[in-house]
């Protein structure tokens, strides 16, 4: 699965807009859009922030595959 599937997937698993995910990681609205249109990735911080929400809501995301040997 893609960067861009995953972040759809999580942000889909708890019914948010692409705007109440940006909110729930304390991003904009235009970030999280760019993330799923796959013109950008989070960072490094941002990516931190995607496993703890996903550790909070039970889902499970790798992070450590998307960052790839960066961790």
């Amino acid at each position: 699965m893609s960067f861009i599937d995953d972040i759809k997937e999580i942000r889909q698993k708890c019914f948010l807009s692409q705007e109440a995910f940006a909110k729930e990681l304390g991003v904009s609205f235009a970030t999280v859009n760019r993330w799923e249109a796959g013109k950008t990735k989070p960072t490094y911080k941002t990516m931190k922030l995607i496993d703890d929400f996903c550790k909070q809501h039970d889902i499970d995301f790798d992070v450590r595959q998307e960052l790839g040997d960066k961790v």
